[in-house]
């Protein structure tokens, strides 16, 4: 008997729909074939893992990485993106910036981050206005690099005589005198609030890390970010900054988090080690939807060589579900 391709359509359509409803096999489809309309699987997809290119050098004498140095040798080891430090950086000229995109690009990976240095704990308003300027022009370049995410602080009360004392501290500084918390909270919070503008204009996130200063506890950190209260004002997390214990406090904050710091520390930290269980970071991380970026930032003893992918290694396990 000759069939006509009316019938054959009409015959392959009948057997389509048998086999989607489970009645040509007498038995529902399986609950793993079942649709997610809910989007679970979006939810709990892995998060991309990027390297700042402080991981190659961490301030350490004469090991210096140029940025495009650090871009490849992350695209070699197998990470999805690079953050750039900005004091790492050898200059803002625009051919210079726009080679970095290029480098980036013939590598394979993206520039995701930029991590700079600025701070509002000032009583001299004109250096607040100079921190301001200088969080505005770093906005800017992160625009001209295609970054949509600024690493920020709040800054520190400088009584610390060096960083090493204020590692040695745990973080913890005297306030300078005559200033209360009230007063420093309020510059901090303007000052923030002069920066959105430009930032909403580039469509560039800013994240405030949990980086010593007003922010050295969870409850500063919300302070300042709950008063600004801007979509372009979000929280840096980062894994290693709050020392003992973190994992609560991690957790007050994971609900604002744009952006991820990973500490590692192969060899003993340079200042400081801590034993972080990652899997436990990133089921917190999972719990409060975040799906953005996690950023290596080595900060141990051991060759670079060696550390970041084993660091790599770790993240990667860690955070694909």
């Amino acid at each position: 008997m000759t069939m006509h391709r009316r019938d054959l359509l009409t015959s392959a359509l009948a057997v389509g729909a048998a086999g989607l409803s489970g009645s040509a096999f007498g038995a529902a489809p399986s609950a793993e074939a079942a649709p997610d309309p809910a989007g679970q699987a979006a939810r709990h997809r892995r998060n991309r893992v990027a390297v700042s290119t402080y991981s190659f050098w961490r301030f350490r004498p004469d090991s210096k990485l140029s940025i495009e140095e650090c871009i490849r040798q992350a695209s070699a080891m197998g990470f999805d993106g690079v953050e750039v430090l900005h004091r790492q950086m050898d200059g803002e000229e625009r051919s210079y910036v726009q080679s970095l995109k290029r480098t980036a690009l013939v590598e394979g990976v993206d520039l995701c981050g930029l991590s700079i240095h600025q701070g509002f704990l000032y009583p001299d308003a004109e250096q607040r206005k100079k921190n301001v300027e200088h969080t505005i022009r770093c906005i800017e370049l992160a625009y001209q690099l295609g970054i949509p995410t600024v690493r920020v602080n709040t800054g520190r009360w400088g009584t610390s005589k060096s960083f090493d004392e204020l590692m040695k501290r745990r973080g913890i500084e005297d306030r300078l005198p005559g200033v209360s918390d009230d007063q420093a909270f309020a510059w901090v919070i303007d000052a923030f609030r002069q920066c959105i503008p430009k930032a909403r204009e580039c469509g560039v996130v800013l994240g405030l890390e949990n980086h010593w200063g007003l922010a050295l506890t969870p409850e500063g950190l919300l302070r300042i970010v709950n008063a600004v209260d801007s979509p372009w004002l979000g929280v840096t997390m980062d894994t290693g900054n709050f020392l003992e214990d973190p994992y609560d406090r991690l957790e007050k904050i994971a609900p604002k988090a744009v952006y991820v710091h990973a500490k590692t520390y192969y060899g003993g930290g340079i200042w400081y080690a801590l034993d972080l269980d990652y899997d436990r970071i990133a089921r917190l991380l999972r719990q409060n939807n975040y799906h953005g970026y996690v950023s290596l930032e080595f900060e141990g003893k051991e060759d670079w060589r060696t550390a970041i992918p084993k660091s790599l290694a770790l993240l990667r396990k860690a955070f694909t579900p």
